[in-house]
């Protein structure tokens, strides 16, 4: 089986500060890693191809230096892969695009695993785009699946419930932080993952005309304050007293 995984290079939204004069992020120095999620489609990846056989994809749009993230893939188990490299002032037009066209260039594949959303963003476009340019079935949030021979199966979380469903293939599945837990790679692993191959594609090579359809024009810090409040002596009076600062501030559904 021929599996592709999507994956986006991100900064450590944890490590990320804001400006207190500017109330901008401050990017800087911070960490790039993999998108959480994307490493759990890419253990998702793994647990396929044990069962079926058959060869992992990493793709990734980014810049030059995403390629030390892709090796942290190659690492936790996929065989090869793919970098686009791609303009700053790139949008989810542009990126879906790209991610369409370097999968088109790969050729054959019957299954393609995205996280449902990247954490610095999570705009959750990114997957159902992918389908919609290369007309193929998606199965969104999946919290479980089953590749078999002839089908893929995935339960889809919708909040207060879960739907069953099913689709050949090739189909696009994204997958839900829940569905699993990414491997840590050992040390030979991690140091075996620089033989592994990673081509490099620039964006004029798999699609010379394409332009942003979305312009950012601000980024800014979200200001959150506590009001510390704090609750002391007597544990039933201060719980009574929490509950009823809760259901003021309409912290509690009736």
């Amino acid at each position: 089986m021929n599996i592709i995984v999507c994956a986006k290079q991100v900064v450590d939204v944890s490590e990320m500060k804001v400006d207190p004069s500017t109330k901008k992020p401050i990017l800087q120095g911070v960490a790039q890693k993999i998108s959480d999620i994307d490493k759990n489609a890419m253990e998702e990846a793994i647990k396929i191809k044990d069962k079926n056989g058959g060869k992992i994809t990493v793709v990734t749009v980014g810049p030059s230096d995403a390629k030390e993230r892709i090796k942290e893939l190659l690492a936790m188990g996929a065989d090869e892969g793919v970098l686009v490299t791609a303009p700053d002032n790139i949008d989810y037009h542009m990126t879906s695009t790209l991610l369409a066209e370097a999968v088109k260039k790969i050729g054959e594949y019957d299954i393609i695993l995205c996280g449902e959303a990247s954490i610095d963003l999570f705009s959750g476009q990114a997957g159902p785009r992918l389908a919609g340019l290369l007309g193929i079935p998606q199965i969104t949030y999946a919290q479980s699946v089953n590749a078999e021979k002839d089908k893929v199966t995935a339960d889809r979380n919708m909040g207060d419930y879960a739907v069953t469903t099913e689709s050949t293939y090739p189909a696009l599945v994204t997958v839900t932080k829940e569905i699993n837990e990414p491997r840590l790679p050992s040390l030979m692993q991690i140091l075996g993952a620089a033989n592994k191959p990673i081509q490099e594609w620039t964006s004029d090579s798999l699609s010379s005309e394409l332009k942003p359809m979305v312009e950012t024009v601000d980024l800014k810090g979200v200001s959150m304050e506590r009001k510390n409040i704090v609750f002391q002596n007597d544990l039933d009076k201060s719980v009574t007293k929490l509950v009823d600062s809760l259901a003021k501030e309409g912290a509690l559904r009736g």
